[in-house]
């Protein structure tokens, strides 16, 4: 093992020119970890800059067969028992598994729809990577029943990375392992994002980020392939985002492999059902019972140990048939009877990979045009009724469709994009258009600016100013009773509960949310506080106060429906007529006439 390490090390060292142009790349951008000394900041270490998303492990080499997948016969199965389809078995996908994917490429594309990320693409990273989660070996909230976890990352045929978790996320104290069915290394999920807090995402709405949840190592996998402004559906970009997970050409075209072939067509199986791959590139991972698992034959299905690929060397790569030392050449006999001895089939000369082409240029795009003069303005818990929008311009003043625009918010605004986002990447249209998508205003009031950035290119930013509002005083332009009876009581005894019910309401409709202030006052021209006969009590207060007559009360408000129960009110030794005054902010006011009779009558 510790051989296939150091050729495993020798491999990653001298990497073809795709892979170090694409290291370059990432490590100059926004590689997946955290590139600050996380000491300096208190926080556990994070890897070198350069250190894919995987940290280098091994992956499943299997590769999909040449057939077309087909769909099953019964589309809609989704019981416990087998799932029968005319395609390959490879093609079916456990069900959890499949709707973690779908549902990550759904939520970044609302949030980023520039990127365009197929939910085929995190299938075959999936794949790759885990097998897709075992075979949908995950429970019903798509948390895999034993944790997956990659080798030891520790220097030896793999990046070197001291514990960063304290074994939170692997169980390791010593060294990091890529652990869930995405495979991230913990420091990349906790704080190697590119704003220091990790890719790590709630995929399913729980509340909690946990790379050994589908839901949400899908969704961190999606956000994390679109990073840096990326458009998967340009071969360089999707080639980059590919080799940010893993800096292997042999990877590469294993999850491009895949990712056609899940793009012919799928179809569901139940969870626990999926086709498990069998051969890795030269190195195990700790399986389904936690155990380290080695270089040797046999298979996952159901031991947990990888195998390589039948007929191979020490290196773990497959010998072609007919090439000598395959397990289709023949071997000459010492001696032989006179029968002439079969010729080995030639091997054709495996095909070099195309040298990596040069992304495609666009029309230059050199100026970015506001296109309204408005100021953006939303009520608070609504949403602006007008988005952000910019024209791309080349030098000649001509419209430049397909660029991306980056769209963003500051972070102390609680406006946001759809997702939650605080910033999207949309493309020009072919008029040159970017409109981001409707801005959800939050409930912080306030003004803040959104900016406008074409991604990959210098020219000047634009900006938006963008207020929100708060939401206007519910109003009410008038007060009634609900019952006309009378209100009576005895001197010394309180009107009966929640005697005084009114109905606030606006132009004729309930007036919910209504502010009312309730008064006990005098009669006459000018009304004011009365300081003997019925009375409330505070509600607030406490001890020997807690009995003190109240005969005004603030801040009552009506309910959804608009409607107010006063609190009890009380009565003390003074009999006769007494009015009660209930008024809003709004100038509608409502007197009550309270009859207390004399005690003992």
């Amino acid at each position: 093992m510790a051989a296939t390490f150091r050729r495993r090390l020798r491999r990653g060292a001298a990497s073809t020119a795709v892979a170090a142009v694409v290291l370059a790349a990432l490590t100059a951008s926004q590689a997946p970890a955290a590139t600050e000394d996380s000491a300096a900041r208190g926080q556990q270490p994070t890897p070198p800059a350069d250190t894919p998303i995987d940290g280098g492990s091994a992956y499943f080499t299997d590769r999909p067969p040449v057939h077309r997948p087909a769909p099953p016969h019964d589309t809609h199965h989704t019981g416990q028992g087998p799932v029968l389809g005319t395609g390959p078995a490879e093609a079916g996908l456990p069900a959890t598994v499949l709707a973690a994917y779908k549902k990550a490429a759904s939520a970044v594309g609302a949030s980023d729809p520039g990127c365009r990320l197929p939910w085929q693409l995190l299938a075959g990273i999936g794949k790759v990577e885990s097998g897709q989660a075992r075979g949908g070996a995950v429970d019903a909230e798509g948390t895999t029943l034993q944790p997956i976890l990659g080798p030891q990352l520790n220097g030896h045929g793999f990046a070197l990375i001291k514990d960063t978790d304290g074994g939170r996320y692997d169980g390791d104290l010593t060294h990091d392992r890529a652990v869930g069915p995405m495979q991230f290394i913990p420091s990349t999920w906790s704080n190697g994002g590119p704003d220091g807090t990790g890719w790590g995402a709630d995929g399913n709405g729980d509340g909690k980020k946990d790379p050994h949840n589908v839901f949400d190592a899908a969704l961190a996998a999606g956000r994390y392939l679109c990073a840096g402004g990326r458009d998967l559906s340009v071969q360089d970009d999707l080639d980059r985002a590919i080799l940010g997970y893993n800096a292997s050409e042999d990877y590469l075209r294993t999850v491009l492999s895949w990712y056609a072939f899940y793009r012919k067509g799928t179809h569901e199986v139940p969870d626990g059902r999926g086709v498990l791959p069998v051969h890795r590139d030269g190195a195990g991972r700790t399986g389904d019972h936690g155990s380290r698992t080695g270089g040797g034959t046999q298979h996952e299905h159901g031991s947990g140990a990888p195998d390589r690929h039948p007929g191979s060397g020490r290196t773990g790569k497959p010998n072609h048939p007919g090439k000598p030392g395959g397990s289709h050449g023949t071997d000459p006999t010492p001696g032989g009877t006179g029968t002439p001895t079969p010729k080995p089939t030639p091997t054709p000369p495996t095909p070099k990979p195309p040298a990596p082409k040069p992304p495609t240029e666009p029309t230059r795009l050199t100026v970015l045009e506001r296109v309204g003069d408005e100021d953006l303005s939303a009520t608070a818990g609504g949403e602006f009724a007008t988005s952000p929008r910019v024209r791309a311009k080349d030098a000649a003043g001509k419209a430049v469709a397909g660029a991306p625009v980056r769209f963003t918010l500051p972070a102390s605004t609680g406006a946001r994009f759809p997702g939650d986002a605080t910033s999207v990447t949309v493309p020009t249209d072919k008029d040159g258009l970017a409109t981001a998508p409707t801005l959800h205003a939050g409930d912080k009031t306030g003004t803040f600016t959104i900016r406008a950035t074409a991604v990959g290119r210098t020219a000047p930013a634009v900006a938006f100013g963008a207020t929100v509002k708060a939401k206007p005083a519910p109003k009410a332009d008038k007060i009634a009773r609900t019952s006309d009876k009378e209100l009576t009581a005895t001197a010394g005894h309180p009107f009966a509960e929640d005697a005084v019910e009114v109905e606030a309401t606006y132009q004729g409709k309930a007036a919910p949310g209504v502010a009312i202030t309730a008064t006990m006052v005098t009669a006459g021209p000018k009304p004011e506080e009365n300081d003997k006969g019925p009375y409330f009590k505070d509600p607030e207060a406490t001890g020997g106060d807690k009995d003190k007559p109240v005969r005004t009360l603030a801040g009552l408000t009506t309910d959804a429906n608009g409607l107010l129960k006063l609190p009890k009110i009380y009565t003390d030794k003074h009999a006769g007529t007494f009015l009660l005054r209930l008024t809003t902010a709004d100038g509608a006011v409502l007197t009550v006439k309270l009859k207390v009779a004399p005690a003992g009558s």
